[in-house]
């Protein structure tokens, strides 16, 4: 006997539109996670605008629905696996799905693109990580001067601190004091023309304000040998834009480097580090010693919050192990984050990233592997989880 339950109590509970945003958000969270290197593998770390808008393609939404079958005696209709969207059926195929290579007759399935921005879809991100919020970390902060308050006049400045109110108001009182000077001599005070002198001109007084601001360096530091190719340059660069936009959310002021190696290191503008191509082995003490030597020189930190993050498919002459491992435990003294990233890794058995996890003991320190594109989403998870926690 069929008991039919009356909702009318609880609107919410037959609302469809609310169960098909649900769904909807989930479709733009899977498509995202699937397509996260499609997305952001083109993108610029520097000077991105976060109203950028990236079309994603999602699958369209469906209701269930049930497919006549042959019906036959003591066959039951599903296996018990059956999810969300599946279609019950008879288990027949149509042609182009039977193994046959032809044009098939099935229709295709639906999809569409929504477009999200930046800032969206890193909040996608954040909600899938459960991570704090943001802005109630902890900062370096520097003191900076920023334009205050105006505070009074004074006769020199700058054209865009100019007072024309206050500067029109000194030419009147000029000229009406000429024209009392004319009428005491006994002259005509009639006056044709009286145009603005330098003396006339006023400009507004800023008085500078002290200001605190959060700043941190990003240092993204990749192995650009002969074995990384441009697939693997491909997963970096989507790992690098990705973290980048989330030290940004943190900070007012932040500063990116790019360091590329092989047997020697180098800091190079971004297209460089991205797309210029070399061969030749790979020392990775060099890249390491090249960022120590950038902090060194221009951020000292006491005054900076450091992220470095090392790219590389693992690969490493076995001559230079010992001196990486030290030059990774230096970097890691100084560093908020020590992100090591291990790319499409090497065919052989062993690669750095074994050993970096085996012997660097460092609380900041953290390792992924990125075998291929839906790895992207776990490896930022596990980065950001540890950034954020440590902390």
């Amino acid at each position: 006997m069929a008991i039919f339950r009356d909702n009318a109590d609880n609107p919410l509970e037959h609302d469809r539109s609310i169960e098909d945003r649900r769904r909807h958000r989930q479709l733009v969270e899977k498509s995202i996670k699937e397509n996260l290197g499609d997305i952001l593998s083109e993108e610029s770390i520097i000077g991105e605008s976060k109203n950028k808008k990236f079309k994603i393609p999602i699958r369209g939404i469906k209701e269930y629905q049930f497919v006549f079958g042959k019906n036959n005696k003591g066959v039951a209709t599903g296996t018990g696996e059956e999810k969300r969207g599946d279609k019950i059926g008879d288990g027949s195929k149509s042609s182009g799905e039977a193994g046959n290579k032809g044009a098939g007759n099935s229709k295709g399935e639906d999809i569409y693109e929504t477009e999200v921005t930046l800032e969206e879809l890193l909040d996608y991100i954040i909600e899938d990580l459960e991570l704090p919020n943001l802005d109630k970390k902890k900062y370096s902060e520097i003191i900076t001067e920023s334009s205050g308050r105006k505070r009074g006049y004074q006769r020199y400045g700058i054209n865009p601190r100019l007072a024309k109110k206050k500067t029109v108001a000194a030419k009147i009182a000029r000229k009406q004091g000429k024209k009392r000077a004319l009428l005491e001599a006994g002259l005509s005070n009639k006056i044709e023309r009286f145009p603005f002198k330098e003396d006339d001109l006023r400009y507004h007084k800023v008085k500078k304000k002290p200001k605190k601001e959060s700043n941190a360096v990003m240092i993204f530091i990749m192995d650009v040998s002969g074995s990384m190719d441009s697939s693997k340059k491909y997963l970096a660069r989507s790992l690098f834009f990705v973290l980048s936009r989330f030290i940004k959310r943190k900070y007012n002021n932040i500063a990116f480097e790019f360091i590329s190696h092989t047997t020697i290191a180098k800091v190079v503008n971004e297209f460089e580090f991205f797309h210029k191509a070399e061969s030749g082995g790979t020392y990775i003490s060099s890249g390491i010693n090249t960022a120590l030597k950038l902090i060194k020189e221009k951020y000292p930190p006491s005054m900076w919050n450091i992220y470095p993050v090392y790219a590389s498919d693992g690969d490493n002459w076995s001559e230079d192990n010992e001196r990486a491992m030290e030059s990774v435990r230096e970097l890691c003294e100084i560093s908020n984050m020590f992100g090591y990233a291990e790319l499409l890794p090497s065919t052989y058995s062993t690669t750095m990233y074994y050993r970096f996890n085996k012997e660097i003991n460092n609380k900041n320190f953290v390792s992924v592997i990125v075998k291929e594109k839906k790895d992207l989403w776990e490896a930022l998870k596990i980065m950001l989880s540890k950034e954020l926690k440590e902390e």
